[in-house]
């Protein structure tokens, strides 16, 4: 099975970047659909972007839309999520997902990831 490991979350200020990453261990990562979710204070964990296994799909919050980017490194086993314009909304822990089942279409549910890693915070100063 694989381990995912988050790093880059940090403070920042609105209207700044940062990038997530997320390092895949005992598995090569191209065999997974991933996913990036995250959870806010006294907030249930959501769906922020995603993509198919194949990674020719992707999908996002629209609330993210167009300032968010999910991609992979294959040859460096990593999966990453470009954050730009950010906003005090966006604080949250946010965590990467992977599943090798890979059914048409792309998915955004908890329940459709297996493996997870432990987060990462981010946290955006107005």
């Amino acid at each position: 099975q694989v381990q995912l490991v988050e790093s880059g979350g940090g403070l920042v200020q609105a209207g700044g970047s940062l990038r997530l990453s997320c390092a895949a261990s005992g598995r090569t990562l191209s065999r997974y659909a991933m996913a990036w979710f995250r959870q806010g204070p006294g907030k249930e964990r959501e769906f922020v972007a995603a993509a198919t296994l194949s990674g020719s799909s992707t999908r996002y919050l629209a609330s993210v839309k167009d300032r968010f980017t999910i991609s992979r490194d294959y040859t460096k086993n990593t999966g990453y999520l470009q954050m730009n314009k950010l906003k005090p909304e966006d604080t949250a822990v946010y965590f990467c997902a992977a599943d090798t089942r890979d059914p048409p279409g792309v998915r955004v549910g908890v329940g459709d990831y297996t493996y997870w890693g432990q987060g990462t915070q981010v946290t955006v100063s107005s």
